[in-house]
C-alpha cells in the first residue's frame, strides 16, 4: 500500500535512501547541500524543514551523522 502525502511524483524517501547509500554521506558538505541535491533530483515541493527531518531520520537508521 502506498500512501500519498503530497503532489510528489517521486518517492522522496526512497531517493534519500539511495543518496545515503550510493555515496559517502561525508561527500556532502552540509545538510543544506544534501537537501539542495535531493530537491534537484526529485523536484519536490516539500519544505526544507520536512526534507531535513526526513534525511535526519533516514540517516539515523543507517548510523550516519548528518550536520
Amino acid at each position: 500500500m502506498k500512501t500519498t502525502v503530497g503532489p510528489d511524483t517521486v518517492d522522496v524517501a526512497k531517493a534519500v535512501d539511495t543518496m545515503l547509500t550510493e555515496h559517502d554521506p561525508r561527500a556532502f558538505l552540509s545538510m543544506a547541500e544534501f537537501v539542495e541535491v535531493l530537491r534537484q533530483r526529485t523536484r519536490t515541493d516539500r519544505s526544507d524543514a520536512d526534507l531535513k527531518a526526513l534525511v535526519t531520520k533516514k540517516a539515523a537508521l543507517l548510523d550516519i551523522v548528518m550536520e
